[in-house]
């Protein structure tokens, strides 16, 4: 794969993750990220099971990202009055390693900075394959080819639009928001719910983290004061600590929100351009999202690799291995799961954390969807 150019748009997780193969392998890999530096926030993600341990081992990440982990947290899920009413272990929350995401996208970039070209500030605007090659222009370079292009950028993905179509026919909303906010609540880990919202709060170096059920709404991602005045609606006469909480939104900086959503494409590849993670099979908040990422940017590599750089024979490979692996990510929706539509529902959550049998059954089940993939050594 000598010289066979690669652009990748996305620099979190997916994208710098297969940068790291791709270079490995020989390929010119250029990384093009809308925001002007490393994203550096966001809440923890984590890694299960012997196929994630396998990857991050082949990679040769596994101990540093140990070394970086958060260690886990247990959750406590209180009431108004701020009573324990469950506890929410930290093999549940956490996985097996959990680390910050973005602790996780600086060391992919430490590894990858000075084999690849990272392109900050930048973004694609157009897509034309002619050819052995696709022709890009972007907002601000000048127009370059590549052999292949990647869109490892997330839920929202340009690429994923520019080559597919618009991002309503591949993206689904399932019927919830969530929202990162920078609010300095520190101490322990605890959650509080009302039917149809959720706020957690503490933990290590995390967030305020809201999510609630809603229609879906139009405004700007981008726009902090338009994600402020979304929130104090959504949770207008709510209890606990919240009114305080939402108070402490005049003073925030880093505050997101965006739906919870799930992306739903008919093939992960067209011609020359092909979709990693979140783009291609991502499920916002599913809890898969970077294992599937760093396995996805694995296989991808690697078939690509096997392959000789044949971009058709890869993708197809790549999508036969991945698609039964990432179903997990298709069919979920944490939405009802973190803000229960009912009390009762909420009541029956709670009964899950508390039930050590219940609680079992449920960490076998996301232990078997996460090694579910036989990993070829490539």
């Amino acid at each position: 794969m000598k010289h066979t150019t690669v652009l990748i748009s996305g620099a979190s997780i997916a994208g710098p993750a297969l940068a790291f193969w791709l270079a490995r392998y020989g390929c010119d890999v250029t990384v093009v990220e809308r925001a002007a530096e490393l994203r550096l926030g966001g809440q923890a993600v984590d890694f299960k099971g012997e196929t994630h341990r396998t990857v991050l081992g082949r990679m040769g990440l596994l101990d540093e990202v140990r070394a970086r982990q958060t260690g886990g947290h247990d959750q406590t899920i209180v009431d108004e009055h701020g009573r324990a009413l469950a506890v929410i272990p930290g093999e549940f929350t956490g996985g097996e390693i959990e680390i910050t995401r973005g602790d996780l996208a600086s060391l992919l970039y430490e590894h990858t900075r000075d084999r690849c070209e990272y392109v900050f500030g930048d973004t694609i605007t157009s897509l034309t394959e002619a050819g052995d090659k696709v022709h890009v222009t972007f907002a601000r370079a000048a127009p370059r080819s590549f052999d292949i292009v990647v869109g490892a950028d997330g839920i929202h993905s340009n690429v994923r639009r520019l080559a597919y179509g618009p991002e309503e026919d591949y993206v689904r909303f399932l019927g919830h928001y969530y929202a990162l906010a920078g609010l300095g609540t520190h101490g322990d880990a605890v959650m509080y719910n009302e039917p149809g919202r959720m706020v957690a709060i503490g933990g290590p170096k995390a967030p305020a983290f809201f999510v609630f059920k809603s229609p879906q709404l139009r405004y700007d991602r981008y726009d902090p004061e338009a994600a402020k005045r979304i929130l104090r609606e959504a949770y207008r006469g709510a209890k606990w600590r919240v009114p305080e909480l939402l108070a402490r939104l005049d003073g925030a900086s880093d505050v997101y929100l965006d739906s919870i959503s799930r992306s739903e494409v008919p093939a992960y590849a067209k011609g020359r351009v092909v979709l990693l993670g979140d783009a291609a099979y991502g499920n916002t908040l599913g809890g898969f999202g970077t294992g599937l990422a760093v396995v996805g940017a694995y296989v991808l590599a690697g078939e690509l690799r096997a392959a000789g750089g044949d971009h058709r024979a890869a993708f197809a490979a790549y999508e036969s291995a991945l698609r039964g692996y990432a179903k997990i990510s298709e069919r979920g929706n944490a939405g009802p799961f973190l803000a229960p539509p009912t009390r009762g529902r909420i009541a029956m959550r709670n009964w899950t954390f508390r039930s050590p049998w219940l609680l079992g059954m449920l960490l076998k089940l996301t232990d078997k969807y996460a090694t579910g993939i036989e990993l070829k050594q490539y």
